[in-house]
């Protein structure tokens, strides 16, 4: 069992990490392992996707209602390739979900291995945010940018290298605007956070709800909103250069603090 304060402190923490491209997965390793707090559990964790996922559908219901109502007569063409596209970039990371959902539950959660990840990516986001021309919308992505996008949301099993972090840093290798990655990269989350927590819902009913788990599915839908909210404002005036810098210092944390432990 965790503490109330906890489960609250690490709803904010899935909500806020989870989009903003820091890695949430990497985070929820990280806090206890560095305060010493217990495992609260898988149906914890499947609390806190489910009230990520509650913060997308609440911040995009009119777009996916758009795209649902594309394929009645009359629909629009635009809202139609945009829900083909998510399909397409979904793809790849439902298949490597299942395929290594042992590992990155157990092997892929090593403090080392998430501060070399959290290091990788930070290199790679600030270079093709940096060298890339904001010239393409979201509207002008080709099924090989979803695909691409795709492979690089599979990587996100690792923890440290960020769902959204992955896909923002391949739409902006792709030329997509920093705004639009955002909004695809959130986009493209919604169906993969949805099946996660479908496929994962049986073990939150069979261990049982409690105000724990009811904390942190609250807290994480409230600090996710925000999170999306904030970012998709954030970067229309700046770049991800805030969030280079961050996970840099959080690698070089968890690697001094790994090694001072021994």
């Amino acid at each position: 069992m965790i503490s109330h304060l906890q489960a609250i402190i690490l709803g904010a923490v899935q909500g806020l990490a989870e989009f903003l491209p820091i890695s949430s997965s990497a985070h929820l390793v990280l806090v206890p392992w560095l305060f010493k707090w217990q495992d609260p559990g898988l149906a914890f964790d499947v609390a806190l996707h489910l009230g990520t996922l509650l913060a997308l559908l609440v911040y995009y219901w009119e777009d996916w209602i758009a795209m649902a109502r594309s394929f009645a007569p009359g629909g629009q063409a635009a809202e139609r390739r945009l829900l083909q596209l998510i399909i397409v970039a979904s793809v790849p990371g439902a298949i490597m979900g299942l395929l290594f959902e042992k590992q990155a539950e157990s092997t892929f959660r090593s403090p080392l291995l998430i501060a070399i990840a959290m290091t990788t990516l930070a290199i790679l986001l600030w270079w093709f945010d940096r060298v890339s021309p904001q010239k393409r919308k979201m509207s002008e992505m080709t099924y090989w940018d979803a695909l691409a996008i795709g492979f690089s949301q599979a990587l996100a099993l690792i923890p440290g290298v960020s769902r959204s972090g992955a896909t923002i840093t391949m739409a902006r290798a792709v030329k997509i605007d920093r705004g639009d990655s955002a909004n695809f990269s959130f986009l493209m989350a919604t169906p993969i956070i949805a099946g996660a927590g479908l496929v994962e819902a049986r073990k939150l009913l069979h261990e049982g709800l409690d105000l724990s788990v009811a904390l942190g599915f609250v807290s994480a839908a409230v600090f996710g909103l925000i999170a999306i909210v904030v970012l998709i404002r954030y970067v229309r005036m700046h770049n991800y250069a805030v969030f280079v810098v961050y996970r840099l210092t959080v690698a070089a944390l968890v690697i001094a603090v790994f090694f001072a432990r021994g």
